[in-house]
């Protein structure tokens, strides 16, 4: 139970470097893999987390090393928040940015398939708003993974 088979630095260094993949594979996957989780996404989502355990652990089952490897993810989420928080660049390579995605009742329509919407998607957006399409001034799909709609003053 307490007996590592690793040195308790490489878990930190396996901790690190499989945190820091993971941000990047889901920051490439886009916006709405953050945002809204379909069932798909949860299941892929647990199957990464089982994908990655032996990345962690290193083949190790004792206690002590599951522990330094679940305190070096903490600290790096914790680092990861202060560093977003004092670094607008860094929050923004971390967290995504808003895209515009309509203007004036009209959705780009490359810029919706970019960013993996569909028509639904669009129209739920409209409804939830309570915005007709012509009354659209703009939209924008936040980097949290929510469509944002602004209405033309009336």
């Amino acid at each position: 139970m307490f007996d590592m088979d690793l040195p308790w630095w490489e878990f930190i260094v396996r901790g690190l470097a499989v945190y820091l993949l993971l941000l990047v594979m889901v920051r490439l996957s886009g916006h709405r893999t953050v945002g809204q989780f379909t069932p798909f996404d949860l299941l892929v989502v647990m199957l990464l987390s089982e994908a990655v355990s032996n990345s962690l652990n290193g083949g190790d089952h004792s206690l002590v090393g599951g522990l330094i490897a679940a305190a070096t993810l903490v600290a790096i989420n914790s680092l990861v928040a202060l560093a977003s928080s004092r670094s607008a660049r860094f929050e923004k390579f971390v967290d995504g940015s808003a895209v515009l995605i309509g203007r004036d009742g009209v959705f780009f329509e490359k810029t919706v398939r970019r960013c993996r919407l569909s028509e639904s998607d669009l129209e739920e957006a409209l409804r939830e708003h309570d915005c007709p399409r012509p009354e659209m001034k703009c939209a924008f799909l936040e980097a949290d993974g929510k469509i944002s709609i602004l209405r033309n003053p009336q």
